[in-house]
């Protein structure tokens, strides 16, 4: 089994909802999800004329490839009536792959580490709950240290 960190968003609809159902989605596809961080409600980055977003990170182990993987998360957003209308836009779900185990790789479909995963506060910031010490497998950095360099983001806790 491959340890995964994936992350999850979403801005349009029932929010929180739209995590929950990303998270059953990889469970019932092979996916062991073992933990997930706290959902944080973040302001938009790039586009900002659109709602708020609820973000989250989930530690998972899957058999799967990291390319297999990657085709899942797609077509679990497909299924969940994601559309690609404009990059950075407004979006029912959002599902990221972060780190594939300790997998460094560049592919045409497919770059591990995330490669804007340091100018992530709203990736970061979830991730730092589940693994602060873990470090970036190109940089060395860990999560604490990439979050304590990443751009400020207006962000909160979303529940107790």
């Amino acid at each position: 089994m491959n340890k995964v960190y994936i992350a999850l968003g979403s801005n349009l609809g029932d929010r929180q909802a739209n995590l929950m159902s990303a998270i059953i989605h990889l469970r019932t596809s092979g996916v062991s999800v073992k933990r997930c961080s706290s959902i944080w409600e973040t302001e938009p980055v790039g586009i900002t004329d659109q709602p708020w977003f609820f973000n989250a990170v989930t530690e998972a182990e899957t058999e799967m490839y990291p390319i297999e993987l990657l085709r899942l998360m797609k077509r679990i957003e497909q299924a969940m009536g994601r559309e690609h209308i404009e990059v950075n836009g407004p979006r029912i779900i959002d599902i990221d792959l972060l780190f594939y185990g300790n997998e460094s790789m560049q592919s045409e479909d497919l770059e591990l580490p995330h490669p804007r995963l340091q100018e992530r506060r709203f990736v970061l910031q979830p991730m730092m709950e589940l693994a602060p010490d873990f470090q970036h497998p190109v940089s060395g950095l860990s999560i604490k240290e990439l979050l304590g360099a990443a751009p400020p983001l207006e962000m909160t806790k979303f529940g107790p």
